[in-house]
């Protein structure tokens, strides 16, 4: 036993999606198809961004701070998914654990706060629109970017400070293809109930906080946008909000499932579904549902291409 527990200290084993040989090719298939296009598209769209003067705003500011997000969020997952699937040496050491979980927080984190800015932003061009460049000011700009980073790599550390404080003695395998919090509890032969408090109260604070405001911003905006006398004005309004409405609730609902749902309710199988939609799934839509909806972004990349 004593063995064993020092093992578990330097090391974990994430057990992944299956042990079944052709759905293990399929996976990594999908996968590797699914990074690159990420990759891709959040590139190409922070590219476009970068080259077009037109863009140049605050909307497309706090868009390119998503894609750049969605790099690094899906680059935190997805290249050890890749390995594991065809590797069978699952193994991942304490500190590698420690790393991908403070990033995976921390992304997610910001990716929270920065979709609650982006509605705040939508919210203040439709209802404010004579005000929007005092308001949405480049100032204003880099501090709400600088808020929805820092509350994410901020709050990420106090929990991965927890959570591998942790003795890790009832086994090493995580039931899990990353290392994310909830797997883990089951694993410390000690109460948990402190860290799972943390957990929640700081999930409601970054998730359901981003979601609250993004809902009032919406619900001012569809107010204002029902006012319109012009079909074509509100045709317009509503499209200006549709891409962010949708990558909120493919974001938010699986966040919201993971996270605050009891314990009693966990289910392996079914939180790594929701793990790969908003690790995996979610950073390859974001830059096509924006760039697919928007003219100018399509143009840019049709132009220079």
């Amino acid at each position: 036993m004593e063995n064993f527990n020092q093992t578990s200290q330097r090391e974990f084993i994430l057990l992944g999606l299956s042990d079944v040989p052709y759905i293990q090719y399929i996976c990594f298939a999908l996968f590797l198809i699914m990074y690159l296009i990420t990759l891709s598209g959040n590139v190409l769209l922070i590219v476009g961004v970068w080259i077009n003067e037109r863009l140049q705003t605050p909307m497309y500011f706090f868009l390119s701070n998503l894609s750049i997000i969605d790099i690094c969020f899906s680059s935190t997952i997805v290249p050890r998914i890749l390995m594991n699937t065809v590797s069978t040496d699952r193994s991942i050491s304490l500190v590698g654990c420690a790393l991908q979980m403070y990033f995976h927080m921390a992304l997610g984190a910001a990716e929270c706060v920065i979709l609650a800015v982006m509605a705040y932003d939508r919210f203040v061009a439709i209802c404010r629109p004579l005000h929007y460049l005092t308001i949405i000011s480049k100032k204003m700009c880099i501090g709400l970017a600088s808020i929805a980073w820092s509350a994410g790599f901020g709050g990420a550390s106090i929990h991965v400070t927890l959570t591998f404080q942790l003795p890790f003695c009832k086994s090493h395998h995580v039931n899990h293809f990353f290392c994310e919090m909830p797997p883990f509890f089951k694993l410390s032969c000690k109460d948990t109930q402190l860290n799972e408090i943390v957990m929640y109260i700081a999930a409601q604070i970054i998730i359901l906080f981003a979601f609250f405001l993004t809902f009032i911003s919406y619900v001012r905006i569809i107010s204002t946008i029902l006012k319109i006398i012009s079909t074509q004005g509100r045709d317009k309004a509503f499209s200006t909000c549709a891409s962010h409405l949708l990558v909120v609730s493919m974001y938010f609902g699986p966040s919201i499932f993971m996270y605050l749902k009891p314990r009693s309710a966990q289910s392996p199988e079914i939180d790594k579904v929701m793990s790969l939609v908003y690790t995996a799934v979610t950073p390859m839509l974001n830059p096509i549902i924006y760039s697919m909806r928007n003219k100018d972004v399509t143009d840019t990349i049709k132009s220079k291409l």
